[in-house]
């Protein structure tokens, strides 16, 4: 499996645990060049403070997860939430 789709499946996982309203999520790749990649994870207004947690720790801990992979695999990541407004 490439390591971009296994950051992606790792993403969408990990936030429909965390969220009330999984029909209305939704990460998406975007390839930025040079081994840059942005994943933008789409959620329902509800649902978003639910994925950033207090103080950030949560959306924080997901970004250090997927870094790490990234890292491992010689690739770099962003990971940005959009809420559904």
């Amino acid at each position: 499996m490439q390591a971009e789709l296994a950051i992606q499946e790792y993403l969408e996982y990990v936030v429909a645990q965390l969220i009330k309203h999984p029909e209305d999520a939704g990460v998406l790749h975007e390839e930025k060049g040079s081994g840059r990649h942005l994943y933008r994870i789409k959620l329902h207004p509800e649902d978003t403070g639910r994925v950033i947690g207090r103080s950030g720790k949560t959306i924080g801990a997901i970004r250090s997860l997927a870094i790490a992979a990234a890292q491992k695999n010689h690739i770099k990541v962003d990971v940005e939430l959009e809420d559904d407004e």
